[in-house]
């Protein structure tokens, strides 16, 4: 929530917090996706082009 518009710190706070409580729950992670240094890795970048 972009809040720069607003100039006292308790009222950005109040904004912020309903915001926060608004927003849909995050779920986390699905079930059975690797994380960190369990993800597979690519081998070999091809020069010249975005792989990832």
């Amino acid at each position: 929530m972009n809040t720069k518009h607003v100039k006292d710190k308790d009222e950005r706070k109040k904004l912020k917090r309903a915001a926060r409580a608004e927003a849909p729950a995050y779920a986390g992670r699905e079930k059975g996706q690797d994380r960190g240094s369990l993800k597979r890795k690519i081998k070999k970048l091809s020069k010249g082009q975005r792989k990832r």
